[in-house]
């Protein structure tokens, strides 16, 4: 009987090792790929985008597998704290809301908002402007958040979309007066695109900070502290050896870091 439970013992030991030595080889991403050029899907059902080619260099310089897993961005949070992932890397802007809730990286870039509408609408990002018309939004998204606190007091009819992508959809339908987004994800997600050339950015950017936050981070579980560290040596790392910019540079004709 003792022989069986130290041959037991030994067993779980070994599966423990195991499993623990596996988990330290990879790192999952939580991404919702529905937001170009950051992430999205691609026909054969492979992911790309800024985001996907920044963390798989995050990995490599870790020396880890990145794993990226599919999940809607309004489930982000809830997924991350009930460990079906161990980052967010999905456009996600670190707030002081969503500091309450999970731990963030260094910055990763910023990306200032902006609405679309229908050329020669008039529409303007103000709440007078947007009086009684549809503006369209991600379900979670920080543009949500801006939209319900600051329009739709006015009288703005703010609807609320699991992707960016039906967004777009009921836009161009006409369902919609405007769509509300990353600048840059609405420039190549629809202007740039046949389908939007009857729509145009309406007025300047949104660059205030109760909309970007402190930029665009990786969100990581409260109190993961090796994790954090990890990642944000690497982030140093890639920024220093110009591989963050030779990234960026694929989508990007600006400094997508910032100041």
């Amino acid at each position: 009987m003792l022989r069986l439970n130290l041959q037991c013992a030994a067993l779980l030991t070994g599966l423990f090792m195991a499993t623990s030595g596996q988990a330290a080889s990879v790192i999952r991403f939580g991404v919702d790929p529905s937001y170009p050029p950051f992430e999205q899907k691609l026909p054969d059902g492979s992911l790309s985008g800024f985001d996907i080619d920044l963390g798989n260099a995050l990995c490599a310089q870790i020396d880890v597998r990145c794993v990226w897993v599919e999940q809607n961005f309004d489930g982000m949070i809830p997924a991350l704290k009930a460990q079906k992932f161990d980052g967010i890397l999905s456009a996600f802007s670190d707030t002081e809301a969503r500091r309450k809730q999970v731990d963030f990286s260094q910055r990763l870039y910023v990306a200032p908002s902006s609405l679309i509408a229908k050329k020669g609408s008039g529409l303007l990002p103000t709440a007078a402007s947007l009086k009684g018309k549809s503006v369209g939004v991600v379900q979670g998204s920080l543009q949500e958040s801006y939209a319900k606190s600051e329009w739709a007091p006015a009288g703005a009819m703010v609807h609320s979309y699991q992707t960016q992508d039906q967004v777009f959809m009921d836009l161009i339908s006409g369902r919609l007066d405007g769509s509300f987004q990353a600048s840059v994800q609405g420039d190549i997600g629809l202007l740039q695109k046949d389908q939007g050339k009857d729509f145009a950015f309406a007025g300047e950017p949104i660059t205030d900070k109760s909309i970007i936050g402190n930029g665009v981070a990786i969100g990581i579980r409260k109190n993961d502290t090796a994790l954090r560290d990890k990642i944000n040596a690497a982030i140093v790392a890639l920024r220093q050896s110009g591989e963050y910019d030779r990234i960026s540079k694929k989508y990007f004709a600006y400094d997508v870091y910032g100041e």
